[in-house]
């Protein structure tokens, strides 16, 4: 709940008059319970008096209830806007490594239903406080008549506290499970999106993921939903029980005991007969309670996976001398091999102004090296040195700043974010020229006209933002996969060229055999290991020798 409470000191006044006009409300109900009771054996004369303090205290009870509701109502929207941003930013702050073991399921959540749970809270605060303070107040008015109905009351509340006690911790014991399985629920929602194409093309395949994956856990989920939810009905139940058991042992064992006279035993009956509503109305509140404790567990459990990166605020380097890889290596499970899987030591240099190729089997670690190149990936061992400086991490994120990737799984976002160029709508403009994409897409105020265009076309607009980025680094991991022939000729013999006459240093994963011999290097990885490095132009001998052109075709005999 500390989440919770750090947001109630940054509101604290704003809290506390909700608080006060919400308790002012309870009492001021519980006022004219009294007044009412009052008047039914007051004198003609006394009427009048006791009118007006109605009016007066109904329009206090008006006020006052409409200013505790929107100023809870505020307060809910503005801690789900709070808490929302704290775990973004904890998002954005987090390191990639971190990121890819949480996933995305859990965030989502966390960022939808349990903010919405939290909101709830706040929703139903007015009248948790309000309902407290009439039964309170009530509480006060029936000890005012009778001493001894209050000790009665207050031994049965305790007897009442305990059973709803035991019976609500079950309920949130429930609550929690079913909201971890939601989670999973949430991931295979996402597949309905992701895999539309397989489940489509496999009738087999669609049944038995709806059916079954989906189905099992939706129906999980309702299980244990419900059964939170009838512990919780069981102990608003029990609450009522035991109130209408405080009434019956008053009027028939506490009267006899101790005679009281028949305006005291009306008066009784009336307060109990009021409280009942509002303490119905406190126990149906509970589950509120219990589903915004457990998303507040939930948003801090989030929060507390995701360690923060340092040095995010650090000076960037605009560009470098060398970037050297001494022993570097990696692990990582794979699950589809149960196995583990080891990259490295590696050793390699980078200079500015070279083109690079990375080759390597599927499986290699090719982009498994290329995240560890660009800071996304931090050494289990070795290091990574920067003109002459080992990268710390408290400056990590600066030393990724010199790099422009275009990852195989690159996201594209829909506007040029956080790229300042004079000029920016005309360069981009005519960098779509020369990508072959004005005819598709346009440039406004940095943001693109549409994003609905081929897997290969969406690559060239990721390139172009790339191009725009103008870092010293250019990383492309298997660009030219989605592209025709005639643009796959354009990206390798004139586009790779242009950046590295620009003098940046341009690494290139790729499978184009036919193109290797124009990287003024290679680097071969094989299961995690280095294996082989030289000379481009080292590949065309070995090409032609092995009866293939100097494009990779084979050679006329």
């Amino acid at each position: 709940m500390s989440l919770l409470l750090k947001l109630a000191r940054h509101s604290r006044s704003t809290l506390f008059v909700a608080l006060a006009t919400s308790l002012i409300s309870g009492f001021g109900n519980a006022g004219l319970v009294a007044l009412i009771n009052q008047a039914l054996s007051a004198s003609v004369a006394q009427l009048a008096h006791l009118g007006w303090q109605f009016v007066v205290l109904g329009v206090v009870v008006l006020a006052t209830r409409t200013l505790s509701q929107t100023l809870f109502m505020s307060l809910g929207q503005r801690a789900k806007a709070s808490l929302r941003m704290q775990t973004i930013r904890r998002l954005g702050d987090a390191s990639f490594r971190h990121l890819e073991q949480q996933g995305a399921a859990r965030a989502l959540a966390v960022l939808t239903q349990d903010l919405d749970a939290i909101v709830m809270l706040f929703v139903r605060m007015p009248a948790l406080a309000m309902q407290s303070a009439v039964i309170a107040g009530c509480l006060v008015y029936l000890s005012v008549l009778s001493w001894q109905i209050l000790l009665v009351a207050i031994v049965t509340i305790g007897i009442g506290a305990a059973g709803f006690r035991i019976a609500n911790g079950r309920a949130l014991f429930h609550l929690r499970a079913s909201r971890q399985r939601e989670d999973e629920l949430v991931r295979h929602f996402r597949a309905l999106f992701d895999g539309a194409k397989e489940l489509k093309l496999h009738r087999p395949r669609r049944a038995a993921f709806i059916d079954d994956t989906l189905f099992t856990n939706v129906e999980a989920v309702r299980v244990q939903r419900t059964r939170g939810y009838v512990l919780y009905a069981a102990a608003a139940s029990w609450g009522s029980f035991i109130l209408f058991a405080f009434i019956g042992i008053t009027l028939f064992v506490v009267a006899r005991i101790f005679p009281v006279n028949t305006h005291v035993m009306s008066g009784y009956a009336m307060v109990f007969l009021y409280m009942i509503m509002p303490i119905e109305s406190l126990l149906s509140a509970i589950p509120n309670i219990g589903t915004a404790r457990v998303a507040l567990e939930r948003i801090e459990a989030v929060n507390a996976e995701l360690p923060l990166e340092t040095g995010l605020d650090a000076p960037v380097k605009g560009t470098f001398e060398s970037i050297v890889l001494e022993g570097v290596t990696h692990r990582y499970f794979r699950e589809k091999e149960n196995d583990v899987f080891t990259l490295g030591p590696v050793n390699l240099a980078f200079k500015p102004g070279e083109l690079v190729y990375l080759i390597g089997g599927n499986g290699s670690g090719k982009t498994t090296l290329a995240k560890m190149i660009v800071g996304l990936y931090v050494p289990e061992s070795g290091r990574i040195v920067l003109n002459g400086a080992s990268v710390s991490d408290a400056d990590r994120d600066s030393y990724r700043q010199l790099f422009s990737v275009v990852f195989s799984d690159f996201f594209l976002f829909d506007s040029l974010l956080g790229i300042r160029v004079d000029g920016l709508d005309q360069t981009a403009q005519d960098l779509l020229v020369h990508l072959q994409l004005d005819h598709k897409v346009s440039i406004v105020d940095g943001a693109f006209s549409t994003l609905d265009l081929s897997q290969g076309q969406r690559k060239r607009l990721a390139l172009l933002v790339a191009y725009l980025e103008d870092r010293p680094f250019y990383l492309f991991d298997e660009w030219a996969a989605d592209q025709d022939p005639l643009f796959k000729d354009v990206f390798y013999r004139k586009l790779l060229p242009e950046l590295r006459a620009r003098g940046k240093t341009v690494l290139v994963i790729t499978h184009d055999d036919r193109y290797f011999h124009l990287a003024d290097r290679y680097i071969k990885l094989d299961y995690g290991q280095l294996v082989e490095t030289g000379a481009g132009a080292d590949l065309r001998t070995r090409y032609t020798a092995a009866g293939k052109d100097t494009d990779g075709r084979l050679a006329a005999h």
